[in-house]
């Protein structure tokens, strides 16, 4: 799976996918469940990489003292909306709105769908922000 970057508006951020086949009923579900649990964890503002105690304890966490004060202090991390998933052809996109969500938000996604494309559908490209001249969107639209 090929992972580009385009031009990233955090608020305006469209994903593109580009399956090596045209996805069938049920590679559309699981991408549509793998987008929806993403945001999903995003809207509770699960990608705060503020407070990452349990990652930067390492390996070992028995009896990790989680400091409970320095979470609720953080700033929220929050995604704010999602578009529906559009197919056209081998092509899948979807519209996010990133709000403050952290960039770990997208490395989460990236590693979920890297393995999503190994072990169920192959996915062949997927691209973050941008657009794409075959398939107009409303801002480009304008």
């Amino acid at each position: 799976m090929n992972v580009s970057f385009r031009e990233c508006d955090w608020f305006d951020c469209w994903i593109w996918f580009r399956f090596a086949n045209a996805p069938t009923g049920e590679d559309r579900q699981y991408l549509e469940e793998i987008l929806a649990s993403w945001y999903l964890l995003g809207k509770l503002g699960g990608f705060n990489a503020v407070n990452l105690q349990v990652q930067e304890a390492g390996a070992d966490i028995s009896y990790l003292d989680y400091d409970n004060e320095a979470a609720a202090d953080d700033m929220m991390s929050v995604m704010h909306n999602q578009g529906e998933v559009e197919y056209q052809g081998e092509w899948a996109r979807c519209w996010f709105d990133l709000g403050t969500t952290d960039a770990l938000a997208l490395d989460v996604l990236l590693n979920t769908l890297r393995q999503f494309s190994q072990d169920y559908t192959a996915i062949a490209e997927v691209m973050v922000g941008g657009r794409l001249d075959f398939w107009p969107t409303e801002a480009s639209d304008d």
